[in-house]
């Protein structure tokens, strides 16, 4: 997401047609397309699925790029391991900016916790999940309460959970400029302003090699567990910054099996 390279693959990704993930898997489980407001979203269900557990997917993208058809191997690897997978467009930069795409992710959430029942979903067990700008958007979403309920996080590799320390610690780099180009809405925008004080959901936190991906994640999850939160530290330095989305779900993946164990853990 950060990196020239990361950008070039985003923004490739998005050229892709509906319908296509970022993988281009002909197998993958048809969705049913749904429209919750400012964008559209698509829910994957076993056959006869009843009370199972959701997974609620945030794309990354840079907050400019991004389907959410750019799912690789997920709704394959959760359905088949008991949980309902859901997908979710949100307005990007520069139609939204970040708070509205923040408002956005909200209002999915409670649009899927209104309904997902009907598609064979428990809204009691919904488990918010991003990656890039989406872990960054579930993280703000879900520290701040906007995603009333929910029974966990996981958090997959994202620098901007604090985005004055970010700045401070020199990871201020022109793509993050770009979209924070306001230092007086930092506090608002960082994860990390909304931490103290409370205990917050079990949350699962991976990073990648990317630069500065496991000194952020690593103050967040210390921070995180000083509320008495329980978190879970993957070490995802193994993986890049697209790959370790990229590979969620393939068979004998490290973060695949990590992050599992956590939701049979917190939801199963």
């Amino acid at each position: 997401m950060i990196d020239r390279r990361s950008f070039i693959v985003a923004a490739l990704a998005a050229l892709l047609p509906p319908g296509a993930s970022a993988a281009g898997r002909p197998g993958q489980p048809e969705p049913q397309t749904l429209d919750y407001g400012p964008a559209k979203l698509d829910i994957y269900a076993p056959a006869g699925a009843k009370n199972l557990p959701v997974v609620f997917f945030v794309h990354g993208g840079a907050w400019r790029f991004g389907k959410r058809s750019q799912i690789g191997s997920k709704p394959d690897f959760l359905l088949a391991n008991g949980f309902v997978f859901v997908s979710i467009d949100y307005r990007m930069l520069p139609e939204a900016d970040v708070a509205t795409q923040a408002g956005d992710v909200e209002k999915a959430y409670a649009y899927v916790r209104a309904n997902i029942a009907r598609h064979g979903g428990d809204p009691d067990r919904i488990v918010g999940m991003g990656h890039s700008a989406g872990c960054h958007l579930v993280a703000l979403t879900g520290m701040r309460g906007g995603l009333p309920g929910v029974a966990a996080l996981i958090l997959d590799d994202t620098r901007a959970y604090d985005l004055a320390a970010l700045s401070r610690n020199g990871g201020m780099v022109r793509a993050y400029a770009r979209v924070f180009s306001d230092p007086k809405q930092w506090a608002a925008l960082s994860p990390s302003s909304y931490v103290d004080g409370k205990k917050h959901p079990p949350t699962f936190i991976a990073y990648s090699r990317a630069p500065g991906r496991g000194e952020e994640s690593k103050a967040f999850a210390e921070r995180l567990r000083a509320t008495g939160t329980k978190v879970t530290l993957f070490d995802g330095s193994a993986y890049t910054h697209m790959s370790i989305n990229g590979d969620f779900g393939e068979d004998g993946d490290a973060l695949t099996a990590a992050a599992l164990a956590f939701l049979k853990a917190t939801v199963a």
